[in-house]
Parts: structure tokens; C-alpha cells; sequence
């Protein structure tokens, strides 16, 4: 979830102040996209509250922008190296949440997926044996049974996901017939692939997008399942990877990744569970008593 902060942060460098900054030039400003939030609720997080915020204390909006977008590439890089991960989870999950709401009439579902992955992150047991943070605070173990009870919300989280998603695919005829599919493939600026090479290959997408709903609908009853727990989150692995090499969403493809391996990689790939976690303290028997 670092890595993904980081790329998400250095995806919008450049456009960053151009994005959120009230010049009134804009035909979509921040202004307005927190207008429309604020007739959601007033205590949703968002990058106003930072301005507002640094007025009172005498900072300029461009001032206030750019130390959240420090915030947002530092909680990155100290997330992915294991430093003050706690403080970094937290922090990169407000300024990220921020600067989603703020933007809220050009996000798309890979800014939500990084949303909720931070929000576990904030409550998972850190560090891990390979953070910094595991020899600053002298080799500290971590509460284990917190990891059982994170990890295991997140795996009914995923499975909903997967679940309605696939749920909506299925009701209409569009991914039937695969015309959704052709859409998504076509479309700029997601066409990577020449629409060409895909007209040739028309009668095969049909079958692709049945074999999206199914690998989503089917989700949470085969990822449970010891037998074929592995093809599932293989295929659902697959379809993510095939998903940033045809259409370019490589940072949703990254994030899903993510949050598949945190739910079932370990009990999919065990040697995980040496990467990620200290091994359990052996409990000591009592003597039998003669």
C-alpha cells in the first residue's frame, strides 16, 4: 500500500495544484466538487478543511496544497520502507481520503480500493520483520490475534466486493453478449490495443466477459474452498494483470493485487506468512504434576 501511495502521489505531480487549486478558471474547480459533498455531509474528509485549516494560521492555499502532497509522498515512502508505519498509515490514508473527496466528479474505483486498503493499514499490527520499524523498536512483537481479525474483515470485504460486482454484470445482457467488454477495450483512453486487433478477436469476447462474472460471482464461495481456493485467486490474479496490459489501469490492477494477497495470500501462499508476520511465541505446557 506504500508502493501504491507512491504512485498514485507521483501519477499526479504534475497536475496536482491545477487539480484542487481555486484559480476560477477551472470548469471543474475543487469548489464545486465539494459543494456537491457537502450536500452529502459536512463531516466528510476533504482538502478544504486543510486550506481553512492553514488560513488560520496565516499559510496560502498553494502552501497548504503542497504540504499535503509532501504528506501524501512521504506516508509512501515511509509505509514502504516500515518507518513510523502507524503514524504513516494514518496520515497517508486522511490526505489520501482528502484529495479523493476533493476530486470526487473525476475519481474512478482504483481511488476507493486505495481508500479502503489504507484504512486496514491504519489498523493492522505493525511492523513486519523487514520494516525499519521492527529494529528501532527493538524486535517488537506484534498482536497477532489483531492480524487474524484484520485480515479476516477484509477477506468478507473482498468477497462483497467481488460479489455485487459480478452481481451486476450478470442481471444485464451486456456482458453476455460481450458489448460491455468491447466498450471497455475500445474506449480512449483505455484502447492500448488497436480496435483493430480486437475486431479480429470479436468472438472471443463474449466468452471473456462471462468468465469476468463468473470469476467475481463466484468469488466468495470458491475462494473458500480448499479444492479450488488456488485457480480462483489465480484467475482473479490473471484477470487484474490482464486488465493493466489492455487497458492501461495499472495502478487498479496494483491495488486488487494488493488487497487479494493480503486477504488469502498467506493462506494461499504460506511462505508469506514468514515475510509478514513473526513467527507465533510457543506456549509453554505446564508441568504435569506428579
Amino acid at each position: 500500500m506504500g508502493l501504491q501511495l507512491l504512485f498514485f502521489s507521483f501519477s499526479l505531480r504534475s497536475d496536482w495544484l491545477s487539480l484542487f487549486e481555486n484559480d476560477g478558471n477551472q470548469t471543474i474547480s475543487r469548489d464545486l466538487s465539494e459543494a456537491l459533498l457537502s450536500a452529502q455531509s459536512h463531516f466528510i474528509p476533504r482538502l478544504g478543511w486543510l486550506v481553512q485549516g492553514g488560513a488560520a494560521l496565516g499559510l496560502n492555499e498553494l502552501t497548504i496544497l503542497n504540504i499535503a502532497f509532501v504528506l501524501s509522498l512521504f506516508s509512501g515512502c515511509f509505509l514502504a520502507i516500515g518507518l513510523f508505519s502507524r503514524s504513516a498509515a494514518v496520515a497517508g490514508w486522511f490526505i489520501h481520503l482528502c484529495a479523493v473527496k476533493s476530486a470526487n466528479l473525476m475519481t474512478y474505483g482504483v481511488d476507493n480500493f486505495t481508500t479502503i486498503g489504507l484504512f486496514y493499514l491504519m489498523f493492522a499490527p505493525l511492523p513486519d520483520q523487514f520494516a525499519l520499524d521492527y529494529l528501532r523498536k527493538g524486535s517488537v512483537q506484534p498482536a497477532h490475534y489483531l492480524a487474524g481479525a484484520c485480515r479476516r474483515v477484509l477477506q468478507l470485504h473482498v468477497c462483497i466486493i467481488y460479489f455485487f460486482s459480478g452481481l451486476t454484470k450478470v442481471l444485464g445482457v451486456s456482458w453476455w453478449n460481450g458489448t460491455a467488454l468491447w466498450r471497455s477495450l475500445t474506449s480512449p483512453p483505455y484502447d492500448v490495443i488497436s480496435p483493430q486487433i480486437w475486431a479480429i478477436l470479436a468472438p472471443v469476447i463474449p466468452v471473456l466477459g462471462i468468465g469476468v462474472w463468473v470469476l467475481e460471482l463466484g468469488y466468495p464461495i470458491f475462494i473458500w474452498l480448499r479444492k479450488t481456493r488456488f485457480i480462483w485467486f489465480l484467475g482473479i490474479i490473471f484477470m487484474h494483470v490482464a486488465i493493466a496490459v489492455t487497458m492501461g489501469l495499472y495502478l487498479f490492477a496494483f491495488v486488487m493485487i494488493v488487497l487479494n494477497l493480503a486477504a488469502f495470500g498467506t493462506e494461499i501462499l504460506p511462505f508469506l506468512n514468514k515475510i509478514t508476520l513473526y513467527e507465533r511465541p510457543e506456549v509453554v505446557q505446564p508441568a504435569s504434576q506428579t
